[in-house]
Formats: C-alpha cells, structure tokens, sequence
C-alpha cells in the first residue's frame, strides 16, 4: 500500500473526466493547474478524445504518455472502481474522488462506495474521498481543487484537513487571503472511503513545512487511533479541531452530507482534552487562533496586563480572562515605577492601564511606545492585550508595532475600535508586522487561554518550542 506522504508528493497527475467544456471542473481544473505553476506534467483523460485549454484529452488512462502518480476522478460514481484498477495497471499511487453519489446518497450509493473500497485495498491505492475537492501541497504547487488559484498554492506552515469539500475549498481560499495564514498541505477528506483524519494527523506531524494543524471533521472513524495519533502530534506542533454535527439536529444533517455517524460530544470532549487538541467554537476562533500560534510565541505563564482607554472592554476581557483560567498581572515595582513617567495618577497605572487623560499630555505614541515597552520587560507580565481606538491614517500605531515585531518575547494582541475604514488601516499595519489584531478582545483572551494551555502541555511533556513565524532569526 503507498502512503499518504507519496500520494502528495506526486509529480503527475490525470484528470479522467476531464472536460471539453471550459466551465466544467473537468476542464476548469486543468486551467488550474496551468495558471498556479504546477511543474509536473498533467493529461486529461475524456473517452472522446479532443483538447481543452490547448491540452490534448486521452481517451483512456493507458493512452497517457507518461507515468502517472494521482489521478483525479470526476466521473459518475457507477464507474469509478473500475477505474481505480485502469489506475492501478499504469502505476497509480493514489486518486482523489471527486465525485458525489456514493454512500451519503443511500443504498446504491453505498454500493458504488464499498465497491471502490474493495478496489482500492485489492491495489494499494490510496484514495481520498469520494465527495471532495482534494489536496494541496504548496511546495510543488499540486493541487486538485478548481477553486485554487495562485494565492492559494503560496506556501505557507498551516496544514488544513477538512471532511467537507467546499468547506476545504472555501476555507482554505479565505485563509490564504490572510497574510501569514498560507497553507503548506491542504487535504479534504469526503466521505473518508480511505484516507482518513488519523492518516492525515500522522502524514502532517512528520511534515517538516507543517507547524500547525487545523481540521474540520463531522465525525472520527477510529477513535483510538486518532488519540494516540493526536497525542504525537501534540508533542510536536498544535492541532486545533472545529468538530461538526455537536448537537442533535447537527448530526442528523452529517449523516445526509458525509455519511458519517456522530459520536457523543461530551465523551469525545474529554477525550480530545486528554490527548491535548485545542476544540474550537467556531471558524472565527479557529482563524483567530491560527494567528496566535503563527505570530506570538507561547506564554511563559497566565499572568495578563491590559493597557486601554476605556475600562468597559477591559473589565470585560478580564471577565473572559478569569473564566479561561488566566490571572491578571501585579507589575514590579520597576514596572510600577515607568509607568509613572507617563501616567499621573497611581490608580490608572494599575492594572488594567487607563492611558487617558495622561496621552493628552503626552501624545498617545509616546504613551503607547513607553506602556508597552515596561510590560514587555517585566518577567511578571506573560501577554499584554492593547485595547483602544482605531485612527485614521493609522500613523500613530507604527512606532509601537515595530517594538512589537522586534521585541517579540511574549504574546501582545491589539483590540481596536472605530471607523470601519480607520479599523482596516490599523488592522493592516499590525498584521503586517505579524502581531494579531481581534476586532473585540474577548476574543484574544479565547486565543491565548488555548496557547497556554498548549505550553504548559508542551511543559509536561517537555519537547522544544516550535519556531515562530514571522520573528526574525
């Protein structure tokens, strides 16, 4: 049987299916391919014959003159496992199932799916699959998924599993759009005939281009070895989980969608808990969370300091803070003593910090630069939550920004309100120096409960940080 890691690895690919009409995937796929710079050769198989984007179309797999590693199957699933053995007789080493109808569609369809299991196991082939968009793999520019364009296939250090096919479309097109966010594997697993999240796990702990796991799964197959598959994992890099199908009515709708059957939330809750898997609440938080593990290096402890002008999102965040198990900071007395050259009054130099009126005197870039400055040097002060006003032109952030970027020694999350334009200004200059910015900072607080929870399994377990992204060497 080949592995998962030949299967991406493939410097060729046929796409039987292809189509001469331009607007089909089967066509669309192979413009694709042309368009992001995929270096290994590529033929279309149509049992007509003809030419699609000024490539010729094979009528059969065997016609194909050169060796073929992947293929990608878009053909109606009565025929697919025949196919798997045309593959396997020219040397295939794995196939990506795009079709649909198979065992989410009844009774026929779950025919057509234990069909192609048995010709998948007679050959050795590995098959992602069947109802999926495919796989990514960045370093070589192979992709099977039409929604890929050139962004997509930029690499990047976060690989994506997903059990929907749009979902791993979709998303993984949304977080390549996000600078720092590109991808370095991508694999959508469908209705899991083969390849299954346990497989991916132990495929993206031995990539050396992977430094952390995302994945969306509706349900696990093989309980017990997705545990101690996670539990590797864990001890080399995060693995973030966006579990579907959590409640009843949610399970009700994966079985129609993927054919899965869900399991009991709260057992696997547990379970997840013990093998170290940060559980997500949403998309939102997965995305969040992927920048704190990218950008920030893990706190050395749970200790929080807050800097803001108004105290209302700051007594909030601390609420959240508390809830997650993190505690608010007491700063040294060096700290302490900073903190008064630029802010008058004892009590708003405490924490949570209220710069205001004090920035008025001041200037708010010197008060920023000099707040944030004494928080980053005191050991007592694990992470540091900016909380202010978005400003037009944005100007007055890139002085403490750049400290941020250079001084990267702990967590530091901005929350900035204002104008919607004013926010995506600021927004853009802090990304651009890879510190993470939350619209609300409740949701950084989210983010760094998970990333300490992480370093103090990492402690436990007592394996050697993952490098930052971004932080200069």
């Amino acid at each position: 049987m080949y592995s998962v890691g030949e299967v991406l690895a493939s410097e060729s690919l046929a796409v039987i299916g292809a189509s001469r009409d331009i607007y089909k995937p089967g066509a669309l796929i192979l413009k694709v391919l042309q368009d992001v710079g995929f270096k290994g050769q590529v033929a279309g198989v149509n049992p007509r014959g003809g030419e699609v984007y000024g490539q010729p179309l094979y009528k059969s797999i065997e016609e194909v003159p050169f060796r073929v590693d992947l293929a990608l199957l878009l053909i109606p699933p009565g025929f697919v496992a025949d196919a798997v053995l045309a593959c396997a007789k020219k040397g295939v080493k794995g196939v990506v199932i795009g079709s649909e109808g198979f065992a989410e569609a009844g009774e026929e369809g779950r025919r057509y799916q234990e069909d192609l299991r048995a010709a998948l196991r007679s050959t050795g082939i590995r098959g992602f699959g069947p109802n999926t968009l495919g796989i990514v793999n960045t370093e070589t520019g192979l992709t099977t998924s039409y929604f890929s364009d050139a962004r997509m296939l930029t690499p990047g250090s976060v690989g994506f599993v997903a059990q929907s096919g749009i979902f791993v479309g979709a998303l993984l097109r949304y977080l390549s759009s996000l600078d720092g966010l590109h991808l370095s594997k991508g694999m959508g697993l469908g209705n899991k005939v083969d390849v299954d999240e346990s497989d991916a796990l132990a495929y993206l702990r031995e990539d050396e281009q992977t430094r952390i796991v995302g994945m969306y799964l509706e349900d696990i197959r093989d309980g017990r070895r997705f545990l101690k598959e996670a539990r590797e994992t864990v001890r080399r890099k995060p693995v973030l989980l966006l579990k579907g199908g959590r409640s009843e009515e949610g399970a009700k709708a994966v079985a129609s969608h993927t054919a899965s059957l869900a399991v009991n939330d709260s057992v696997l809750e547990g379970a997840l808990r013990q093998a170290g898997v940060l559980r997500m609440s949403g998309i939102d938080e997965l995305v969040a969370t992927l920048k704190g593990f990218q950008w920030m290096p893990l706190p050395r402890g749970e200790r929080v300091a807050l800097i803001t002008y108004s105290g209302a999102q700051a007594i909030m965040s601390i609420d959240t803070a508390m809830q997650h198990g993190l505690r608010i900071a007491r700063f040294a007395e060096p700290t302490r003593k900073k903190l008064a050259e630029v802010i008058a009054s004892p009590a708003k130099a405490q924490n949570p910090i209220d710069i205001f009126p004090d920035m008025m005197v001041h200037g708010f870039e010197k008060i920023s630069l000099e707040t944030v400055r004494a928080l980053l040097e005191d050991d007592g002060v694990h992470a540091v939550f900016f909380i202010s006003f978005a400003v037009e032109g944005n100007e007055p952030y890139r002085a403490v920004a750049e400290l941020v970027r250079q001084k990267r020694t702990k967590p530091v999350f901005f929350s900035l309100l204002g104008r919607k334009d004013d926010v995506e200004s600021c927004k853009g200059l802090i990304e651009g120096n890879r510190i993470p910015f939350y619209l609300f900072p409740d949701m950084g607080v989210r983010v760094l409960a998970h990333m300490w929870r992480y370093a103090r399994l990492r402690e436990a377990r007592k394996v050697a940080p993952v490098p930052i992204a971004g932080a200069r060497a």
